[in-house]
C-alpha cells in the first residue's frame, strides 16, 4: 500500500508540522480551503482505506440512526454490529474493515456514524485544527486527502522556511 509506505515516510516531518502549528500563527481558513480542495478532487470509494483501517467510536445517536435504518431493534443492532472495547462502543470489523463496508462502499452511507460523516476531520471536528494535529499524524498513513492536505499546509504555513526543515 503506496499511502502507508508514503505517510511512514513522513511521520517524523508530519510530528514536526504539528508542533511548528501549534507555535506559530496562521490563516485557518486558507487550510480550510486547501483541506476542501483537496477532499474534492479524492473519490473516497476509489479508496476506502478509513472503512478498512478505522476503528469506529459509536455514540448514542449513531446506534439510534443504524438501528432504525437497519430496522432492528437497538439492543439486536448492538449485539450483531457493535463491540465494546477500551474506546468504547464500536462498530465491529471482519477481515475486510468495518462490518458494513461492501468492496469500497458503505452499506449503511445514508445513516453512517456521524465519526465517518466527518471524516478526515480535517477542518469539522472537536477543538481547532492544531489540537486534532496528533490524530492527522496517522491518517496521512492510510488517507489520501490527510497525506495530500499536510504536504499542502506545510507549503501553506511556510513550514520548511520557518523551521529549517528541507523539503
Amino acid at each position: 500500500m503506496q499511502i502507508r509506505r508514503l505517510g511512514e515516510k513522513k511521520r517524523g516531518e508530519n510530528e514536526r508540522l504539528r508542533q511548528h502549528m501549534k507555535r506559530h500563527n496562521f490563516v485557518e481558513k486558507n487550510l480550510r480551503r486547501i483541506s476542501e480542495d483537496v477532499e474534492d478532487a479524492i473519490d473516497c470509494t476509489v479508496c476506502a482505506n478509513c472503512c478498512r483501517v478505522a476503528t469506529i467510536k459509536l455514540q448514542e445517536r449513531d446506534v439510534e440512526h443504524l438501528s432504525k435504518f437497519l430496522r432492528l431493534s437497538q439492543s439486536r443492532f448492538m449485539t450483531g454490529y457493535t463491540e465494546e472495547t477500551e474506546e468504547g462502543l464500536v462498530l465491529k470489523r471482519t477481515d475486510a474493515g468495518c462490518v458494513f463496508l461492501d468492496a469500497n462502499l458503505c452499506s449503511v452511507y445514508e445513516s453512517r456514524p456521524a465519526t465517518c460523516v466527518g471524516f478526515p476531520h480535517l477542518m469539522r471536528g472537536a477543538g481547532s485544527l492544531p489540537s486534532r494535529m496528533w490524530q492527522m499524524v496517522d491518517r496521512a498513513c492510510y488517507c489520501p486527502i490527510v497525506y495530500n492536505a499536510l504536504e499542502a499546509f506545510k507549503v501553506e504555513v511556510r513550514f520548511f522556511e520557518k523551521s529549517g526543515q528541507k523539503k
